[in-house]
């Protein structure tokens, strides 16, 4: 996807790598070669600006040549990880041969975070020549790169690539609607008042909401047309408002509905439309449906909200939209999600289009028929466009071509199903594209538990960083958006905490569309399955390993894979010699996550110095670490499922500088974990979900200030006395919403309670 990943990067690289460069590789590149390279960079940064923002890459020609610039930005992020990495490695070895110092970790990452090189840092001679050889070739790699671009005639500036969004209107045929009863019924009861709504002057907002192709728009037409609605209302209006929510637009539309005999509209201010609307309408019950609403700013809103109050009771609006977010501002009193449909009613809807003009061909079609109406999974627009598709189609072979194709392989569906999907993706920030585009490296039905979701896109860099925002604050706001947009779906919520969402789903058809955005860059490979992956794109990869197929030798030559998730049940197979040669070949992994029964995690996880994310699975038998892990010196988050197995962490873990979030569990499972001295020095941990008190002092907390969630602290038995107890001062854990003190018995003391302590 290089219209969406490569430009926040290019914003990231561009202020860091001239810095370095210019003061400590132009030696060995020379001046003109960086500054060659900065001058490509800003000139490649301003066209991918413009052709994400424009929608402007179409032709086969433009996405090749992407591609091979997204290959550019790739090589150079990792040559900057591994120089800041060195960096931080001189740093740690120089610390070492000093006196113990308690803030050793932060002067360390101070001196790292300025990025200001020294002439005493005791870089090799090898790694200044390896990185001033990789700059002067990627320079050689971009000239050619823009020499193509006027040799194939490449042009950005042609007029945009809008994707067309539809207008809607008001008439529909009822008997066309097929399972949505259960829904226009409670609706339709509030519309005409009989529902739970507070009764009182003026109006009340009532919203569907659901993603695209659900039939939002559909069941609006049912209650509009309703002759129980016809007759309950003195006026009825139906306006489009679509994106971008045009102000006047939109008034002008309602003034017509209200009197379509009014007369040119063309140069009135909206302060004289909105007079004429409340005018219009004083004296009247009316009904007014805002139907495919974008808009999250409610000034946007609010001067028509005044406008439409009038002595009458009983008036409705009804809106329509993809985003709760939209419910919220509009001050809906009744938000109406919408679920999928079952899989019978998809097929009425398939079968009343597929076979309208023949019903004999429906007895032998049928039994195909139906499974491609499972294949629609609950979406209305989806059996639709299906049902059309197979229209023209008579041969049982043809059918069954259809139903072994993936859904986006297959021809109109772009047309009938892409097109409201693509409105909802590019309506997204590009970081939140980024991030959504992430979850095609899943499979379907995959249940995405929020914390982990978003300690994944962190390991990738999809976090824009904000002066004094902490950037699990941004992210999380990332996955927020993401859910209110309907990108996701049946929540699971905590019900001890406000209604935080714990995890969540993703529609298959939304996955199917994901893995159609990412189709070069995600791969999902099963054990039984051929292997084909195109080696230069893939960044992200699921393999699933059986016992049958162990010779994946053909995957290591993607040797540019930021993530790799390993599973497999299997008892036998070799996977600790498979995971080795992996480290061995995977060197720019961001992510590793493990799922599989191996006994031991290879020395050679040395070699995985980009790696920021390593989550091990409750099925991974690793009792300890090598110690060579603790030099993945840019790790972020470390999560052991596995502690019915594992027993002890690393010696020098206190190295692991950048680490942010060390997670345990379950809690059944992890008294017997030994913790290392000197983990107290990693005065990033945002989290600590628990601390086992043994070798590891409970003193060892003192300067863990930043520590947030619940912490869970384990031997309590064992604090000597107060002297200790006091060193570990807790009453500084400010941002703690929680905490466990477990002897004998567990005590959970709250925030306030310990606080008072």
């Amino acid at each position: 996807m290089a219209d969406t990943i490569l430009i926040e990067l290019f914003k990231e690289v561009g202020s860091i790598v001239f810095q370095v460069a210019k003061q400590e590789i132009k030696s060995l590149v020379g001046v003109d070669e960086v500054q060659k390279l900065q001058d490509r960079f800003g000139f490649i940064k301003a066209m991918l600006d413009d052709a994400e923002e424009r929608h402007a890459v179409k032709l086969r020609t433009e996405k090749l040549w992407l591609e091979q610039l997204q290959n550019q930005y790739y090589e150079m992020d990792d040559i900057l990880d591994t120089w800041n990495t060195a960096r931080i490695r001189a740093e740690i070895e120089k610390e070492e041969g000093k006196p113990a110092d308690t803030n050793a970790v932060a002067v360390v990452k101070k001196k790292v975070c300025c990025f200001v090189p020294s002439p005493s840092c005791c870089f090799n001679l090898p790694l200044h020549h390896d990185v001033g050889s990789r700059i002067r070739k990627l320079n050689e790699k971009l000239d050619m790169i823009v020499k193509d671009k006027a040799t194939y005639g490449i042009d950005f500036n042609r007029q945009p690539d809008v994707v067309e969004r539809p207008t809607t209107t008001s008439f529909v045929d009822v008997s066309d609607i097929i399972g949505r009863d259960i829904y226009s019924n409670e609706p339709l009861r509030n519309l005409l008042g009989v529902g739970s709504l507070e009764e009182g002057n003026s109006y009340r907002v009532i919203s569907l909401v659901g993603m695209g192709g659900i039939g939002k728009t559909t069941l609006a037409q049912l209650a509009y047309n309703h002759p129980d609605v016809q007759a309950h209302f003195q006026k009825r209006m139906w306006i489009c408002v679509s994106d971008p929510f045009d102000q006047r637009k939109v008034a002008k539309a309602i003034i017509k509905e209200v009197d379509p005999e009014v007369g040119p509209l063309n140069d009135t201010e909206l302060q004289t439309l909105l007079r004429n609307i409340h005018d219009l309408i004083k004296e009247k019950k009316f009904f007014l449906v805002l139907d495919d609403v974008w808009t999250e700013d409610s000034q946007k809103w609010e001067p028509f909200k005044d406008a439409l109050k009038n002595d009458v009771h009983g008036s409705r609006i009804l809106v329509t939209t993809r985003k709760n977010k939209v419910a919220e501002v509009m001050g809906s009193v009744l938000t109406i999600n919408l679920e999928v449909l079952s899989d019978e009613y998809c097929w009425s809807i398939f079968n009343k289009i597929a076979f309208s003009n023949d019903q004999e061909q429906l007895r032998s079609l049928e039994d195909v028929g139906r499974k491609l109406a499972i294949k629609c999974k609950g979406l209305p627009l989806a059996a639709k466009t299906l049902g059309s598709l197979m229209q023209n189609k008579g041969s049982i072979d043809q059918w069954n071509t259809i139903l072994d194709s993936r859904l986006w392989e297959l021809e109109d569906i772009e047309k009938g199903l892409l097109a409201p999907l693509l409105l909802s993706y590019y309506e997204l920030p590009i970081n939140m594209r980024r991030c959504f585009s992430y979850c095609a490296v899943f499979p379907k039905d995959y249940f995405f538990y929020r914390d982990q979701l978003v300690l994944y896109w962190m390991a990738h860099g999809y976090v824009e960083s904000e002066a004094n925002i902490e950037m699990e604050v941004i992210v999380e706001e990332y996955f927020g958006k993401l859910a209110m947009h309907s990108f996701f779906q049946d929540f699971k919520k905590d019900k001890d905490s406000d209604g935080k969402i714990i995890g969540c789903k993703m529609h298959d058809i939304m996955h199917d569309f994901v893995q159609f955005m990412t189709k070069n860059e995600s791969f999902e490979i099963d054990g039984d399955k051929k292997l084909e992956i195109d080696c230069q794109s893939a960044r992200h990869l699921r393999l699933k390993i059986s016992e049958e197929r162990q010779c994946l030798e053909s995957i290591f030559c993607a040797k540019k894979l930021h993530t790799l998730f390993l599973l497999s049940h299997e008892r036998e197979c070799s996977l600790e010699k498979l995971l080795s040669n992996s480290f061995c070949h995977f060197k720019c992994l961001r992510t590793l996550i493990l799922d599989c029964p191996i006994k031991e995690l290879p020395g050679a996880v040395k070699n995985l110095i980009h790696l920021r994310c390593l989550h091990m699975f409750d099925n991974v038998k690793i009792e300890e670490f090598p110690e060579t892990m603790c030099n993945l010196y840019n790790l972020q988050t470390l999560i052991i499922e596995n502690c019915l197995y594992f027993k002890k962490l690393p010696q020098w873990m206190s190295k692991l500088i950048n680490l942010r979030h060390l997670i345990c569990g379950p809690p059944s499972d992890i008294e017997n974990i030994v913790f290392p001295k000197g983990i107290g020095k990693l005065i990033g941990l945002r989290t600590l979900s628990m601390f086992n008190i043994g070798e590891c002092k409970l003193g060892e907390l003192k300067n863990l200030n930043q520590l947030r969630g619940t912490l869970t602290i384990n031997g309590m038995q064992k604090v000597i006395n107060v002297d200790e107890a006091q060193n570990a001062q807790l009453k500084e854990k400010i941002h703690l919403c929680g905490l466990v003190l477990c002897m004998a018995l567990f005590v959970i003391v709250s925030k306030e309670e310990w606080r008072m302590t």
